[in-house]
């Protein structure tokens, strides 16, 4: 399994299309083979970060849901959300494999 983990700088002033854009690519992501753990929004503190959480079974599982980029009229309109918005002002993509109580990720 591959996590991936989006930090976002947004601009909060534009939260609601934030939240619009969010829940698009959620609904995608699942619909295409991954699982999405949520994104994160500011409460406290920092006022513009936010982070999204979804995983794949593998980069390669992931590479088949990426290869949709710019394609898929549906990946389209959710980044339109993104783009017209300007509620994204930046952001970073970093993977990472989980380690979960009770699930051990190496071979014996």
């Amino acid at each position: 399994m591959i996590t991936c983990v989006v930090t976002y700088t947004i601009d909060p002033s534009r939260i609601d299309a934030f939240e619009e854009f969010a829940r698009a690519w959620m609904a995608l992501v699942d619909r295409h083979g991954g699982t999405h753990h949520g994104y994160f929004l500011p409460s406290e503190g920092a006022s513009d970060q936010a982070l999204a959480l979804f995983s794949f079974p593998s980069l390669a599982d992931y590479e088949t849901y990426r290869q949709r980029f710019g394609v898929d009229p549906e990946f389209i309109a959710a980044d339109r959300i993104r783009d017209s918005s300007g509620c994204v002002l930046r952001y970073e993509r970093t993977f990472m494999r989980p380690l979960l109580p009770g699930v051990n990720p190496l071979p014996d």
